[in-house]
This record gives structure tokens, sequence and C-alpha cells, in this order.
């Protein structure tokens, strides 16, 4: 074992479990459950999937989700907004306490009702709490892909950050987005060297993706993945007997996975699995790696092309008191 008492190393906890679905308050529950899991075994970044917090709208593409003026659609779309959540209304701070008493940094997928654009619309974000319980990102997914866009509304670059822990430099994405290359590019040209790809959950995503990232950048990649199967329907789901007529048994089977700088197997994809997978990695291991390939360095050439980023909180309004 690789001691986690030194700056270059990181114990990184990846929490692979389903959300109880379309429950705010049952779900944050179980994460809490999965944060104290891992601080018992000394987990020093621990990571949620995507939008796990209440779960993702699998109903969609299970009820015709693109009927218009569905009565179907509008009433789980209802259901839906009430159980995400409102960052500005303290729905965090259970979690970001914890994260303070484990001196545990997170990344936690959750759906958004963000007050800044009226509270109404959603946003599929990904929420980084430093190991002082602090918020200091929230990347609202800049394009929701496919189906996503009957209920969740388009991002910002607002969140393309990254965070210092220890010796590595941490950032994330959400699902497809880390099929954008700007987006990725974005990341690496701030230093990123170990990279967080969260996802609904399914191998089918992971498996590739994983590897082709780590050695694209020379970063570790960690991808973390929910599952969702016909038991994590909560009874009181609305139209529930609708959603479940057409639904596989397995709707999100994991593939919660970690790739090295080198975009070799670390931990491998991981199925129909519940629970915490856990690694420790070592910073020497990207520095390795960039001696000869470094994408935003000595292997760019930024005098021929260059991205900008643009990092504005987007809002309809702008006031002046």
């Amino acid at each position: 074992m690789i001691p986690t008492d030194t700056k270059n190393t990181l114990k990184i906890g990846m929490a692979q479990i389903s959300p109880v679905w379309l429950n705010k308050q049952k779900t944050i529950d179980k994460i809490k459950t999965y944060i104290n899991k891992a601080a018992d075994d000394n987990c020093e970044l621990l990571v949620f999937g995507e939008a796990l917090l209440p779960g993702y709208p699998f109903w969609v593409s299970l009820t015709d989700g693109a009927k218009f003026n569905s009565t179907t659609q509008k009433e789980i779309h209802a259901h839906y907004v009430k159980n995400s959540i409102q960052i500005e209304a303290g729905e965090l701070d259970e979690i970001c306490a914890l994260a303070k008493e484990h001196t545990m940094a997170i990344y936690l997928g959750i759906m958004e009702r963000a007050k800044n654009r009226g509270g109404h619309s959603i946003y599929c974000s990904l929420v980084y709490i430093d190991a002082n319980g602090d918020i200091k990102s929230v990347h609202r997914k800049l394009q929701p892909t496919y189906e996503e866009r009957l209920t969740w509304a388009a991002g910002d670059g607002n969140g393309l950050r990254v965070h210092d822990l220890k010796d590595f430099c941490v950032g994330g994405l959400n699902c497809w987005e880390n099929w954008m290359p700007l987006s990725r590019t974005a990341l690496y040209g701030m230093g990123e060297n170990l990279h967080i790809a969260v996802w609904p959950g399914s191998d089918y995503n992971t498996l590739d993706i994983t590897r082709f990232i780590a050695r694209e950048s020379r970063s570790f990649v960690v991808s973390v993945s929910s599952l969702m199967r016909i038991e994590d329907f909560p009874e009181d789901t609305p139209h529930l007997q609708e959603i479940l007529k057409n639904a596989p048994d397995t709707m999100a089977n994991g593939g919660s996975c970690i790739a090295g700088p080198d975009g070799e197997w670390i931990i491998p994809p991981v199925v129909d699995k519940e629970g915490l997978i856990t690694s420790t990695i070592d910073f020497n291991r990207v520095l390795e790696e960039r001696q000869n390939f470094d994408p935003v360095g000595h292997y760019s050439r930024p005098d021929v092309t260059k991205l900008t980023v643009n990092r504005e909180r987007q809002s309809v309004i702008d006031i002046i008191d």
C-alpha cells in the first residue's frame, strides 16, 4: 500500500450507488451514509455519479417524453423539479458539514434548481466541496445529451474550474461533456492532472473514454457511475406503472473505474455492484508520463491554436440597486 500521509498520494473513493430515485431527502441521507463509509476507509476524495441527487430522468425515454403538452410528462417533471437542489437555500449544508468533519473533498452530481435563473428550470450540475466543507465550484452541464434536453437546461462555463488537492489539480465534467475536446482542453490548460468524469451509469460510456482521456491528457481519470434497477423506483413515483411498463431490469449498471496517466487501468469498470470502491494514486506518475507528452505544455503550440473560455455565470438580468 502507498502511504496516504504524503502530499503526492491521494486516496480516492468512488461511491457507485443508486439514488432513492427522485426523493431528495432520502437520497441525501444515503449520500451521508457513504461519506461516513469513505471516512472510515480514510478516503481523501469521494466522488458520486452524475445527477445522483435526486436521480437521472430515465422516464423520458420510457414514456414518450417528447409528446407535447402531455399531462404525464408535466407531472413527472414537476415532481423532479421539486426534488432538485437549490444550493442557495442550504440544501447541501449537511453534506458540506460532513466533508468538513472528515476533512474530505467531494464531487457530487446534482440536479440544480438554479436561483439565479429563476428557480424553475433545472441544470445537471457537478459540485465540488473542499475538505473545509466549502462549495468551490458548481459546473452546470454545458450541453444536455439527446433526450435530456426535454427536462434539463443548458449550462454555462462558470464551473469550468480546477482545484488544488494535495499535489494534485482536480477538475471534472458531466457525462458526454467528456467527449467535448475544447471543454477537456480548458481544464488541461488550467493545470488539471486528475480528471473526474461522472456518469448516470453504464460501462458502455466509461469503457473507452476513461482510458482515452487519460492517455490524451497524461492525467489520472476517475469515472464514477450510478446504478439504477427496477427495485430502485420508489412506490410513490408519479406514473410509476407507466414508467415500469417499458423499463428493463437494469437501466444503469455502474462501470466506475480509474485509469492512470499512461491510459492503462488501475481499476477496470466495475458493473452490477453497489458500494464504495477505493484506490490510492501517486502524483509522480503524472510527471513521469508528461515527460514525452504534455498537451498544454511542451507539446502545445499556442502561437498556432489557442482556446478562449467564457466563465461568466449566465443570467437573464443584471440587477443594479
